[in-house]
């Protein structure tokens, strides 16, 4: 059941957490950094991105 939750429930977590921050249907409500701010406005959205990435690799791991 732990290897249950480590491997498949928890990268599904942040999976779903990285999608919902990415699409942001609210226009910049729970926005890290202000995209405003020149050269970093954008690095919350690659960290989202990263997540989803590093969530998807431990999902399909063996």
């Amino acid at each position: 059941m732990n290897k249950l939750i480590t491997k498949k429930i928890l990268p599904l977590i942040g999976i779903i957490i990285g999608v919902i921050y990415i699409l942001n249907p609210t226009a910049g409500v729970i926005e890290i950094i202000p995209d405003n701010l020149p050269y970093i406005g954008n690095l919350d959205e690659a960290g989202a991105v990263l997540l989803i990435i590093s969530c998807l690799k431990q999902i399909w791991s063996k």
